[in-house]
């Protein structure tokens, strides 16, 4: 029987109370064969920009933001929003704030240096997936805790801890059999404002989520070797 769901409420000031944590071991061959299919399915994982306009299962979405939840965090103040956007106006209203600042930014305001490390992949100042993509999450950091009386605290490791939860939201969504792409137009304080998210949220990121459109295209990329990312002492 599962345990009963507990509504978090701040603990800023509690005393230790610890509790037992005692999951099961798994058997070294299971776990060496968990292991490898998860690298084989993750290798699969790729960025999306051209999606299919059919709808997605939208628990699905939710139980991925779910398990983006439960991502470490700084204190454990859990400091982050995400903002689920099904509504086909408000991702119009998006796709064009976002465009307006893209193309300024493809103008001129990224610089040559970086503008020739997004060549290879393709991209430009025209972004169909935020209105193509029948769902997007927007995620938002909260950069210090708001109480309904106005108080505040201050929150802890706030990007480290929401670019843990965006990472882990990626994967629930990929196992799960959906596309995504994390879009980070800049600036983005226009997603603060059509989503009318509180002063203490910023925006971090806006991730279409759907299924690639029938002639998807992606850049023929190639991900360094484990000998190239890992150091082994």
């Amino acid at each position: 029987m599962n345990a009963p769901t507990r509504n978090w409420i701040p603990t800023h000031g509690d005393p230790y109370r610890p509790v037992p944590y005692r999951p099961a071991r798994m058997p070294a061959d299971e776990s060496l064969a968990r292991a490898a299919e998860l690298r084989e399915r993750m290798d699969g994982r790729r960025t999306v920009r051209q999606f299919s306009t059919d709808p997605v299962p939208a628990q699905v979405v939710r139980d991925a933001i779910a398990c983006a939840a439960t991502a470490p965090s700084g204190a454990h103040q859990q400091p982050w929003t995400f903002v689920l956007v099904k509504d086909p106006e408000v991702r119009r209203r998006i796709r064009a704030a976002a465009e307006e600042e893209e193309r300024v930014s493809y103008d001129g305001r990224l610089g040559e240096e970086w503008l020739a490390a997004l060549r290879p992949l393709g991209t430009d100042e025209v972004k169909p997936h935020l209105t193509d993509a029948p769902a997007l999450i927007v995620v938002f950091q909260q950069r210090h805790w708001l109480g309904d009386d106005g108080s505040k605290r201050k929150h802890y490791y706030v990007d480290e801890s929401v670019g843990i939860a965006v990472g882990m939201l990626l994967s629930a969504l990929h196992l799960s059999g959906l596309a995504a792409l994390v879009h980070t137009p800049s600036p983005m304080r226009f997603l603060q404002e059509v989503l009318e998210r509180p002063a203490n949220e910023k925006a971090f990121a806006v991730i279409p989520v759907g299924y690639p459109a029938p002639d998807c295209e992606v850049p023929d990329l190639v991900r360094k070797s484990l000998d190239q990312v890992m150091v082994e002492i």
